[in-house]
């Protein structure tokens, strides 16, 4: 498995009002819901990313405004034609 490293300023925490392991979990939540809503990752592979369940992924979207479903009017349109 690969790891990820980033270096920050320890001031950080002081700015944001956080420590550092509610940073760190803020930042990975960060990265897999951006990843997701630029549809690089689905929300499963998102999900184990932070290692949560699914469901629990796609109810936090809405902390970060961010839709479950982002699909065109045509796209839905199709998918319930084909259910």
């Amino acid at each position: 498995m690969y790891q990820l490293t980033i270096s920050y300023p320890e001031s950080l925490l002081d700015v944001i009002g956080s420590s550092q392991a509610q940073f760190e979990q803020e930042a990975k939540w960060a990265m897999a819901i951006k990843l997701f809503e630029m549809k690089r990752l689905s929300s499963g592979m998102a999900a184990d990313l932070i290692g949560v369940d699914r469901v629990t992924f796609l109810l936090k979207l809405a902390d970060y405004r961010i839709p479950m479903i982002d699909l065109t009017e045509t796209e839905l349109l199709s998918d319930l034609a084909n259910t």
